[in-house]
């Protein structure tokens, strides 16, 4: 069996001139695809294993042979270098392809109820894996091609359609990822819209089976109304104000090149970068020392000159960045300088006095590296959580003690320890916020689960009929006398809330288990035990 499509022209050949130009879809043609890709999945062929492996795979040859074209749209769109570009885009896409197809056998199987009864086995209670349907995913332009394609990695090893809707601010990569979609995968289940706020709207409109977003908490808010007017389940990626945590026993020179790193690469617009970082007052001059030696480290000829380091992605980004370090009253220790006509805004370290300050009380996504100094750990936690309760990431260098305490007495929606960006990374790690930072998570097996319905099945046997009579009217005495021994759990502590220890009594009697079933596997169990140490006793004498 044959599905979806692929063509044999080796894209490599291809520049960005020779793709289309970036061309917002007509409004009236995105209930045309929406009603596509729902016929499609109404075929039930996107169900089956073989089709769900074989559009991962041509999608996997898709982005591998669009290499130079996707390397070409990121330095265009964002300034991004071709290393960035690998690990943070292009690679890692694929690497989720292939942990997809390793795994997808495995996770579309049915699971079966954990801790049945005797009674409960004999309906053979399980949970079906269903793929939700028709999907909707909007991407974002920070990282286009991961957050754009890799949803849409999730969705299809989920058996799910899908209409994708690439960030209209990159456009370029949006164009290379049209063309990826339109010439790698089936095109009955997977379509695109281009276009900005009138495009997106028009898809808002129609009904879907999920609804998966990346961006920001005002367009969420959005999104979440029109989903909310079908009763549509959304994933919510969003971001926040990350704290990052240096404490008095921190490694600052660590510290300080771990942070700097991150606050680098894409030039500070990641969702999941610190925001401001609170160090304590005893090692202040030791990690700013640090910092300005990884700065000229990092950045020898400076970052104008330093042709790894990235752009804003727009005049509109570029300008808000600029006003939130104009409105600063922190001191400038590093950096500062900014060239609208390149939209660069170089890597600048600020020391500030307040959480009140312009550059703490919003998100930055750029370059900004605010330094609060605090009196010791109880005040960066209590800061913390004053500042944002519920950021998508968290990041604390200290002892394990002062790390495990600060997880304990913050939320994140993930955070690294000792590191930047790092929890991130992993395909084993689920993604996503908390709060007002995001709703639902996705990456490997959790992007799989995210477009998964998880359906609850049992099948009852005819024979069980007699068994099953107690429950049929007219109700009585005795009828409800045998249902609570059917269905009563004992328990296994007392009154005063403190544990019942029984040993292997209570556990032979079946106390604390469901009613006579419970105790009668119980017996079986051990009378079989005994039987078998009886047999092994007899045949030594």
């Amino acid at each position: 069996m044959v599905f979806g499509r692929r063509v044999d022209t080796v894209v490599t050949s291809y520049t960005q001139d020779d793709l289309p130009p970036f061309t917002a879809t007509p409004e009236a043609e995105i209930p045309v695809l929406h009603d596509r890709v729902i016929h499609k999945f109404n075929t039930h062929t996107t169900r089956l294993l073989a089709y769900r492996v074989k559009q991962l795979r041509q999608l996997y040859w898709g982005i591998k042979d669009a290499e130079p074209l996707l390397t070409s749209a990121l330095q265009l769109d964002l300034g991004k270098s071709a290393f960035e570009t690998y690990i943070s885009e292009v690679g890692w896409c694929l690497n989720d392809i292939l942990f997809m197809l390793k795994n997808v056998e495995k996770w579309m199987r049915d699971e079966s109820a954990p801790d049945q009864s005797l009674t409960n086995k004999l309906m053979r209670p399980m949970i079906r894996k269903d793929p939700l349907g028709a999907v909707l995913i909007i991407g974002t332009w920070n990282f286009p091609i991961n957050l754009t394609l890799g949803p849409l990695i999730g969705a299809i090893a989920a058996g799910c359609t899908a209409v994708v809707k690439p960030s209209e601010v990159s456009t370029n990569c949006s164009r290379v990822m049209q063309y990826i979609i339109e010439n790698s995968l089936d095109p009955e289940a997977y379509q695109v819209v281009q276009g900005g706020i009138p495009e997106t709207t028009a898809a808002l409109k129609l009904k879907w089976d999920k609804i998966f977003y990346t961006g920001n908490a005002a367009v969420a808010k959005i999104i979440s109304k029109a989903a909310a007017e079908h009763l549509t389940p959304v994933t919510l990626e969003l971001g926040g104000k990350n704290p990052a945590i240096v404490s008095k026993n921190a490694d600052t020179r660590l510290a300080a090149r771990r942070l700097l790193w991150a606050k680098l690469f894409n030039a500070g617009q990641i969702c999941i970068s610190h925001n401001y970082t609170m160090v304590d007052k005893e090692v202040l001059p030791a990690f700013i020392h640090h910092l300005g030696e990884a700065l000229q480290e990092f950045q020898p000829k400076g970052a104008k000159g330093n042709a790894d380091y990235s752009r804003m992605v727009s005049s509109k980004q570029f300008q808000r960045v600029k006003a939130m370090l104009d409105n600063t009253r922190g001191n400038i220790l590093f950096g500062g300088n900014t060239d609208e006509k390149e939209l660069f805004i170089e890597p600048t370290v600020i020391q500030v006095d307040s959480p009140q300050d312009s550059l703490l009380v919003d998100e930055s996504f750029g370059p900004l590296i605010p330094i609060l100094p605090v009196e010791n750990l109880d005040e960066a936690i209590r800061l913390a959580n004053e500042i944002h309760a519920t950021p998508l990431a968290l990041y604390t260098f200290g002892t394990k003690a002062e790390n495990a305490r600060v997880l304990s007495q913050t939320r994140s929606g993930g955070a690294s320890m000792n590191d930047s960006l790092f929890h991130a990374s992993l395909p084993t790690l689920a993604f996503g916020g908390v709060g007002d930072s995001g709703s639902g998570a996705y990456r490997g097996k959790a992007s799989f689960d995210t477009f998964t319905h998880c359906r609850s099945v049992t099948t009852t046997p005819g024979w069980m009929e007699g068994m099953l009579s107690v429950r049929y009217p007219p109700y009585t005495d005795k009828k409800l006398k045998q249902m609570k021994g059917m269905q009563d759990l004992v328990p296994d502590f007392d009154r005063e809330g403190n544990a019942k220890n029984g040993g292997m009594v209570w556990w032979v009697f079946g106390l604390g288990s469901k009613g006579w079933s419970g105790a009668g596997l119980r017996w079986a169990v051990l009378m079989g035990v005994v039987a078998v140490l009886v047999r092994v006793r007899m045949s030594r004498l």
